[in-house]
């Protein structure tokens, strides 16, 4: 994703087509009912608002192959298994599905983006995951990537980069996004908890700044809500990514988060990413388990103090170096130059993995044991599934190891 609310050091939050019939309820659990999420990031094919920006063909795979080693032992470039596919053809995204179902992940929670002016990378899904033949073996669900667009493709160090698109979009605009979602909710393999399409919000502040206040977002979700019952489903299932809760400069109508997600009815929460609760070494690396500790904490105490159930999230690992400008002298400074988590073995994540399987087991009820994983393909933040030529397939193994015993 593109994100840079990181400050020097640490790691922290700034807080300031192709439609199947029916409203079937598929199975979408591992074989002891947990559900596998993985986010997956869908700027890896061709976009006419990329190519405007970047020329002709650009992709994130160009920051992928420029990538170069910022420090001894740093392991640049990562080099996909698969080579660097073009995800919007159904032929690379059926072996994707293929892969995912052989090891356990049963669901991808799609990065979707749409601005004032429209959808954004969106053809990953439209015409890679809808147009798979074997798209009904991992169910999708979308993530609504609100966040401001920022031009990170390289940065450089100390700039803030250009803003491209605004996350706060309109009442308007949400009211014709909305109409495309419950289009899309009425996929077969749409992923449903106990019949309610899924639908997570990255940044839930942003949306609450784009409706003009928690009020008036209240009354936008409850028309989103009120569309999909006409549509013939039961409700929707309103997830908020934590990273994205918190208030704004000035709001009166309520005094907490915990209110805020209250007053929005938010039904669970959930994480993106563990460097989102979690503060990184000043130096150049950071371990993962020291990581894994800090995130481990906020999890064990996230549903107490902010009210909805929340499902716990695993990450691979981080390692936003491709991001940066590679002529620049790196140091730890602003997203993305930012500490690298290091020692994050696919032994060290397959532990992380049952912790967190555990955790859904004696928090979360059955039909609502979800997982978060970070993520299926996020190459240029060190964090994915999918094979590379230096591990293999060895995390998605670890998936396997502990979802499908």
């Amino acid at each position: 994703m593109d994100r840079r609310e990181f400050v020097a050091g640490a790691g922290t939050v700034l807080l300031n087509g192709g439609l199947g019939s029916g409203n079937a309820v598929v199975e979408s659990t591992t074989t002891d009912g947990f559900i596998t999420a993985a986010y997956y990031f869908g700027n890896f094919h061709v976009d006419p608002r990329n190519e405007k920006a970047h020329g002709t063909g650009w992709t994130e795979w160009s920051l992928v192959k420029a990538a170069r080693p910022r420090f001894p032992g740093h392991l640049q470039p990562k080099v996909p298994q698969w080579g660097y596919t073009d995800e919007s053809t159904p032929e690379v995204f059926s072996q994707k599905l293929a892969v995912a179902h052989q090891h356990g992940v049963n669901a991808f929670l799609f990065d979707w983006y749409w601005y004032d002016n429209g959808p954004f990378l969106n053809r990953a899904l439209e015409n890679g995951y809808l147009q798979s033949p074997n798209n009904k073996d991992v169910r999708f669900a979308l993530m609504w990537a609100n966040h401001d667009w920022i031009d990170l493709h390289p940065a450089k160090l100390d700039s803030p980069g250009k803003t491209q698109f605004r996350g706060g979009i309109s009442r308007k605009t949400f009211d014709a996004m909305c109409d495309r979602v419950v289009e899309l909710f009425h996929h077969s393999s749409y992923l449903k908890l106990e019949g309610e399409p899924y639908f997570s919000i990255y940044e839930l502040y942003r949306f609450v700044e784009g409706m003009g206040g928690v009020s008036q977002a209240a009354l936008a979700l409850d028309a989103f809500r009120d569309k999909a019952r006409a549509a013939g489903l039961p409700g929707i299932h309103v997830n908020a990514i934590t990273w994205g809760v918190k208030l704004l400069p000035g709001e009166a109508l309520v005094k907490d988060l915990r209110q805020l997600l209250r007053e929005l009815r938010i039904d669970s929460t959930t994480s993106y990413v563990w460097v989102h609760h979690a503060k990184l070494s000043n130096g150049l690396t950071t371990e993962y388990n020291d990581v894994c500790r800090q995130y481990e904490t906020y999890r064990n105490k996230a549903s107490a103090e902010l009210g909805p159930m929340y499902f716990p999230n695993v990450t691979i690992g981080w390692d936003a170096t491709p991001r940066t400008c590679q002529t620049d002298n790196f140091r730890v400074a602003v997203y993305p130059y930012t500490s690298v988590i290091v020692n994050n073995s696919p032994q060290a994540f397959e532990r992380s993995l049952a912790s967190a399987k555990q955790f859904a087991l004696s928090r979360l009820p059955a039909g609502k044991r979800l997982i978060t994983l970070n993520s299926w393909n996020e190459w240029t933040e060190g964090s994915y599934l999918e094979p590379d030529t230096a591990h293999g397939s060895a995390y998605l193994d670890a998936v396997g190891k502990v979802f499908r015993p």
